[in-house]
């Protein structure tokens, strides 16, 4: 059943560059198509802020009531050196670096994003499909954009002819740049270059004799560029239009764009209605790189092993700490910034553990007033989790003063409160309170029983030394508790 916030929901589309009212065409139900990882390296931050991205607005649009197929690919063939159609297969040469077969280095490097994502407690896409498992689909993709017109053949590998496809299309119509503009940001041909352009790229290449990774086609053993896989994948899974494609900004210029001409050469029709992009990430103001030396791989942020990190991070507070900018906005970490969303999101579990335990009132002194409509209101701008975190630290400014007695609040609002901050904490931000979940948990509750009751009896027993050592041990150990007339509170 759909909401009924549904039909206010904006997203900005990178296509128009503007916001524009969500309308799937089949509605309820939503095709969305996410560019994931090249399985060759591990998964980066960069990355990841992307797939978590997509995440919330997956959760976002389940919860408005959407059908929604998230397909989202694992490149496992293909992808070259660079941008031009160059150099080894990244996999084969990975593979001869760990003296591994290809397919495994996809399953060693797969395992690892998925078990990344699952740390950051992402849900997993409706579909991942593979390209090295849609290489039938790519080929006939291929064959129909050369009947077209649109593709060429030389010794084996085929080309796309952007001049001929910019004739009857804007090829340029994702970065809003004209196709003289984009000339001159390339080199030209040397002569020893197959392409005819200087902006053409490969749909398939031929295979060196020493290529581990290659399959027959219609103009020779070869394999798939880079681009083709999405196109092929989308199509087949979404159909030749479909409501949202996303990534990471970085792929606007040459894969989505190269993406939008495939599919159109093919099918005839641009393809996707809404393209959304998340942005980069910076550290101290640099842009995240491996060059710069600043690049964190998500591991090295939970263990704090390294050089720019002060301490480890959790996943909950990493996940926080991104929901606490917007999607289409530069991230910048710091260890300020870490720091700081660490506290908040504490904060904001502690209340939820609190609200809980709070009881309604006969006599009922505040009401929540339209912090539900604002919530919804937030998300329906283009998912703008920052304000909507801000709303959410609305409540928990009402559960702490209900908590300490200098309010009351009734049940019915209390019921909706309490909703509201379980739907929009867990359900759309995705976050988790880490204190009540994972291995060991029950075993700090009941190792913290056991240092609470023996404090309760040095306290029983007048011993005010011993009371004293083991709250600032806790306290020292990162455990805080509180003394209250219903007993003893403690949190991390």
């Amino acid at each position: 059943m759909m909401h009924e916030k549904a039909k206010e929901l904006v997203i900005y589309n990178t296509l128009s560059r503007t916001k524009e009212r969500f309308e799937p065409l089949n509605p309820p139900y939503v095709g969305m198509y996410v560019c994931g990882p090249t399985v060759y390296n591990d998964v980066h931050l960069g990355n990841s802020r992307t797939f978590i991205s997509f995440d919330m607005i997956y959760r976002y649009l389940m919860h408005l009531g959407y059908k929604v197929r998230y397909v989202r690919n694992i490149t496992d063939a293909g992808h070259l050196e660079g941008d031009r159609d160059e150099g080894d297969d990244k996999f084969a040469k990975q593979a001869k670096l760990e003296q591994l077969e290809p397919m495994e280095i996809v399953q060693k490097y797969t395992l690892a994003f998925h078990e990344v994502l699952s740390l950051f407690n992402t849900l997993p896409p409706s579909i991942e499909p593979t390209a090295t498992g849609h290489i039938l689909e790519q080929i006939e993709m291929i064959k129909k954009i050369i009947a077209g017109g649109y593709a060429y053949e030389v010794d084996g590998s085929v080309y796309f002819d952007v001049k001929k496809y910019s004739e009857k299309y804007d090829y340029g119509v994702l970065t809003n740049r004209k196709l003289e503009e984009l000339m001159e940001g390339t080199r030209e041909l040397d002569g020893q270059d197959e392409k005819r352009g200087r902006l053409d790229f490969a749909l398939w290449i031929k295979a060196k004799p020493e290529t581990l990774m290659q399959w027959p086609s219609p103009w020779g053993w070869g394999f798939p560029g880079w681009h083709i896989e999405c196109s092929a994948m989308s199509t087949k899974y979404l159909g030749t239009r479909f409501d949202i494609h996303g990534g990471g900004m970085d792929l606007q210029a040459t894969h989505h764009t190269n993406e939008i001409a495939q599919s159109e050469a093919c099918n005839h029709t641009d393809p996707v209605k809404y393209w959304v992009h998340t942005n980069m990430l910076t550290v101290n103001g640099v842009r995240m790189s491996k060059t710069a030396g600043n690049g964190f791989l998500p591991k090295e942020l939970f263990s704090g092993d390294h050089p720019l990190l002060d301490k480890g991070y959790s996943p909950m507070t990493v996940r926080f700490f991104m929901a606490q900018a917007h999607y289409r906005s530069t991230l910048d970490f710091s260890n300020e910034a870490l720091q700081a969303s660490e506290k908040g999101y504490k904060r904001l579990m502690e209340s939820l553990s609190t609200l809980e335990k709070l009881e309604p009132s006969d006599t009922p002194t505040l009401q929540i007033g339209d912090l539900e409509a604002k919530c919804y209101d937030a998300m329906n701008d283009d998912f703008n989790s920052p304000v909507l975190i801000a709303h959410l630290f609305e409540g928990v400014r009402i559960i702490n003063s209900v908590s300490d007695k200098t309010a009351s609040i009734g049940k019915e609002e209390l019921e909706t409160l309490k909703r509201l901050m379980h739907t929009f904490v867990f359900d759309v931000l995705g976050l988790i309170d880490e204190t009540k979940s994972g291995v060991g948990s029950d075993v700090i509750e009941g190792l913290m029983k056991l240092i609470l009751d023996i404090r309760k009896t040095a306290r029983e027993n007048k011993d005010w030394a011993m009371s004293d050592k083991i709250r600032d041990e806790l306290k020292e150990a990162g455990v805080e508790i509180k003394d209250t007339k219903d007993g003893v509170e403690w949190r991390l």
